[in-house]
């Protein structure tokens, strides 16, 4: 039984709503993020090569 007089908080079930829409100084596209993985992979591996 309902104790009278508490409320609970709402619940909306784990969906929550963030702000979308954030703007960043710094904007990296994905393409860059991997072309950067790779790039680093490549340098660490020709490193490995001649030391």
């Amino acid at each position: 039984m309902a104790i009278p007089g508490i409320s609970m908080p709402v619940s909306s079930g784990g969906l929550m709503r963030y702000n979308e829409e954030y703007k960043s100084k710094f904007m990296i596209s994905p393409n860059q993020v991997i072309m950067f993985i790779i790039l680093i992979t490549a340098f660490v591996f020709v490193l490995k090569l001649f030391f």
